[in-house]
């Protein structure tokens, strides 16, 4: 609030600043002829007064006069000047020469200077001294006053508005993290009103159709359970029977098709789960080393290639950690499985504990993650052009569900570069406060 505070109203000081020294001297300009006349009718008595005590007295005792006016009309200085050593344009000659005062202007059409022609060879000046510095000081307070004012004002003018968008912000917000509840709450009295109505319409249909793509997906999968159970349940029982070599190797085929079919269907179930902002995880504090190695042992029975070797590298300053052990394991788990799939020989895990955070590392070997693709691979249903065949590239939903499973927790999961010449997905998980 208050860096736009701060820009508005530098915005308005130095417009401010600018109009009231550059519009004075523009409107002076185009009607000069106007504040001249306006000068001169206004001090023609005083000018008339100070010829006659001229003209009253002779010639030879007009310098006492000029002593004794000068006495009289204090600050203001009356000088009786030869006009043609007098420094006057060729214009206030003219009017000299007719008999008029001329008047020479200064700031805000203020006259400085007013000369009067006492005879054709004389002309009496009266200059009008700069104001005296407390007087300043005091137009100067003046001024700070008013730019207080305006800042007061600014600021109250700010205030709603600001506390309005702030709450709009913290909408979209929680909207982004999934609490699709989340309203601004914005009466249409406000200032963004309006806009605060068509926020909470938008984020209204977006609710209504994350839904019904929730309990569409959850109703789908549920259904398509049954039928896979008596399917697989079915073709268990044929299986039991003497059949011949042929016949008994479609049958497995197929038993094969329909428990990679079940797979899908529990692991869209899970993604599921995890889009529901309901289910809020549950952190207890866990021995990380003991945690890891579970994750480990679980992974550790389906590799497929036992010449994978898997590393584990600890820097913890604290030996536990509060996470939610679920979502954790599945992420790691998943990481892991996507490891053995791509490495060659060799899989590190690090783990490094900071007053911030805990952070995991997943390393492999392999061929790696293109650049341009790390982010694309955690979208649900997404697999690298190299493991589009389902035998190594999965159903492309693991590496979403990590990564919905670490966000649940307000962590993040990213891929990156590994020194061992693969991939490597790095897990951060902040301390909670």
């Amino acid at each position: 609030m208050f860096r736009v505070l701060l820009r508005l109203y530098l915005i308005t000081i130095v417009t401010y600043s600018l109009a009231i020294y550059l519009i004075p001297s523009l409107v002076i300009q185009l009607f000069e002829h106007r504040y001249m006349n306006y000068n001169i009718e206004q001090t023609r008595g005083q000018q008339k007064l100070i010829v006659k005590q001229y003209l009253r007295a002779p010639v030879e005792r007009w310098s006492q006069v000029t002593e004794q006016l000068g006495r009289d009309f204090a600050p203001l200085k009356v000088q009786l000047l030869l006009r043609q050593d007098a420094s006057y344009t060729p214009a206030e000659e003219q009017l000299l020469e007719q008999g008029k005062s001329v008047v020479r202007l200064g700031e805000w059409g203020w006259m400085t200077e007013i000369s009067s022609p006492v005879n054709e060879q004389f002309a009496v000046k009266l200059t009008i001294p700069p104001d005296p510095l407390d007087m300043n000081v005091l137009y100067w307070a003046i001024n700070v006053l008013i730019v207080a004012a305006l800042l007061a004002c600014l600021l109250m003018w700010l205030r709603p508005h600001w506390r309005d968008l702030e709450r709009l912000k913290n909408t979209a917000a929680q909207l982004g993290k999934g609490n699709l509840s989340e309203r601004t709450h914005i009466p249409p009295s406000s200032n963004i009103g309006s806009l605060a109505t068509v926020f909470d319409t938008m984020a209204d249909d977006i609710e209504h159709l994350l839904n019904q793509q929730r309990d569409l997906l959850n109703a789908v999968s549920h259904e398509l359970r049954t039928p896979l159970t008596r399917l697989d349940f079915g073709l268990a029982l044929a299986l039991s029977e003497d059949l011949p070599e042929a016949s008994r190797e479609r049958l497995q085929s197929l038993v094969a098709h329909i428990r990679e079919l079940d797979e899908l269907v529990l692991e869209l179930l899970s993604y599921s789960r995890l889009q529901n902002p309901a289910q809020l995880p549950e952190r207890v504090e866990v021995v990380l080393d003991e945690f890891i190695d579970s994750v480990l042992g679980s992974v550790d029975d389906e590799l497929e290639n036992p010449e994978i070797v898997i590393d584990v590298a600890l820097d913890c300053a604290v030996e536990r950690f509060s996470l939610d052990p679920r979502l954790t394991a599945r992420a790691l788990q998943n990481l892991l499985r996507n490891a053995t799939r791509y490495c060659d020989k060799r899989i590190q895990v690090g783990v490094k504990v900071c007053a911030k955070g805990c952070e995991i590392w997943v390393d492999d070997d392999g061929i790696g993650i293109p650049v341009d693709q790390r982010e694309r691979i955690f979208e649900p249903f997404y697999r690298l052009d190299r493991s589009r065949d389902r035998a190594t590239g999965g159903f492309g939903l693991g590496l979403a569900i990590s990564r919905r499973a670490l966000e649940a927790q307000g962590g993040s999961l990213t891929a990156l570069a590994s020194p061992l010449g693969g991939a490597r997905f790095r897990v951060w998980l902040p301390t909670v406060a």
